[in-house]
């Protein structure tokens, strides 16, 4: 567009107060544009938002998909879209997954703070596949909860993909891939999992399954706010 047009086009949306100018000419968000976005995060629902993707997910793959979100336990599946292909996956919703054995607690420990992690992981042993903290522990430091090397470099290369599997484990037979949903605190908000049994499930870091999760869960994250630099939604 002409910058003469655009122009025309930005005060137009400064006499709505969608844009404000500042005292060197520059355009930002002007007062309707603030109250707008406050509205918009009073009425925000991660879960009901997200509905439609989780729906054309499982459609999409023929997976089992399962959202997570922050209980009081910590990552709580809180919807199940059932595969329309017979599955022995013994997940229920209210399943708390461990931080440490499961896809979808790895991807919640991968955003945490370190304080945060060592604090959770004191109650890893009541969620499913969880550990007790001793074994993945680091030995001089265990007073002080800090995980282990290992960990710590597993849980490093989740944030790089974006995404995490789970093969085989904890269910045998069953795999999983599991990435994040952020929201406009750059915080996540949900975990979205695809799940199936291993003979048809392809874990590929580049495969279709994998696409399809990061593509719907930088959907959400575009739509809840959320803005990360070189990256783009899909």
């Amino acid at each position: 567009m002409p910058p003469a047009k655009a122009f025309a086009h930005l005060v137009s949306l400064v006499k709505v107060e969608l844009l404000a100018r500042d005292e060197t000419g520059l355009f930002h968000a002007g007062p309707l544009s603030r109250e707008l976005r406050l509205i918009a995060l009073q009425r925000f629902s991660p879960i009901r938002d997200a509905e439609a993707e989780i729906v054309a997910l499982a459609a999409g793959t023929s997976m089992t998909v399962a959202a997570a979100t922050l209980g009081p336990l910590e990552p709580t599946v809180i919807r199940l879209e059932e595969s329309a292909r017979p599955q022995h996956v013994s997940l229920r919703v209210g399943t708390v997954m461990s931080l440490v054995n499961t896809a979808i607690g790895r991807v919640y420990a991968a955003h945490l703070s370190g304080e945060m992690l060592a604090s959770l992981m004191e109650q890893d042993g009541i969620r499913l596949a969880g550990v007790q903290p001793g074994s993945i522990l680091a030995g001089d430091e265990r007073h002080a909860g800090a995980l282990d090397a290992g960990c710590r470099a597993r849980l490093d290369e989740i944030r790089t993909p974006g995404f995490d599997t789970a093969l085989g484990a904890p269910v045998p037979g069953i795999h999983t891939l599991a990435a994040p949903v952020f929201d406009h605190t750059g915080s996540v908000c949900l975990v979205l999992a695809l799940i199936g049994s291993a003979g048809g499930f392809d874990s590929a870091a580049d495969g279709p399954l994998a696409r399809a999760l990061l593509a719907a869960t930088r959907r959400l994250s575009w739509r809840f706010g959320f803005m990360e630099t070189g990256r783009e939604a899909s």
